[in-house]
């Protein structure tokens, strides 16, 4: 829920649902002063009528990612999960935002690094998935982490074994992009694992 949906006009919303569909030039300047609007869902429909058309440059995803507004990061954050042109800039400020307060948004940008596959934000996942307080974000980060598939990360991916069932069962996917003997012998402990679902993703990478 928004915190500001409540008092968006719904002439407003159809508005910005239609700059979604048509790419005119009176739907883009509906769109561009929406990105001004007090209201959060206004700006996040307007991103999201942007995505779609293209109408927005890197500076304007920068730009919101640090918005005052938390469900505006987490929309942008999500957004840029499916780009494959980020500058090193653009993704330098995506992984700045794995140190937001917003659990959420930590989710979302570590969810969006492992689909960009970046490595140069290692780091910083690990950092997530060893001490974030969250263990819905320690999980993305895993994922990330594997799909990233870095060798350096591989401790810590080794040490979300001894984490919650859900990072247990990320960690055991997460392995499935690196060997050696230490990977080896992690799926063979993981066997026996007390959670059946972790039990039943090392069967199957074993398999």
């Amino acid at each position: 829920m928004f915190a500001n949906e409540s008092t968006l006009p719904e002439s407003r919303r159809l508005a910005l649902v239609a700059c979604s569909v048509h790419d005119t030039p009176e739907n883009f300047g509906v769109a561009s002063t929406a990105l001004e609007s007090p209201h959060s869902r206004e700006r996040c429909l307007a991103l999201r009528a942007g995505i779609r058309h293209g109408w927005w440059g890197e500076e304007t995803w920068c730009r919101f990612l640090a918005d005052v507004d938390v469900d505006v990061r987490r929309e942008v954050a999500t957004r840029l999960a499916r780009r494959r042109d980020l500058t090193p800039a653009a993704i330098g400020v995506l992984i700045a935002t794995l140190a937001d307060h917003d659990a959420l948004t930590v989710d979302a940008a570590a969810f969006a690094l492992g689909e960009l596959e970046s490595p140069v934000a290692v780091a910083e996942l690990c950092r997530v998935a060893q001490n974030h307080e969250d263990a819905r974000c320690r999980e993305s980060a895993i994922a990330a982490l594997g799909a990233i598939g870095d060798p350096q990360s591989l401790d810590t991916v080794l040490s979300a074994l001894d984490d919650k069932a859900p990072v247990r069962r990320r960690a055991i996917v997460a392995l499935s992009n690196f060997e050696g003997p230490r990977v080896d012998a992690a799926l063979l402990a993981a066997l026996d694992d007390r959670d059946w679902q972790v039990r039943a993703a090392a069967t199957q990478l074993g398999d």
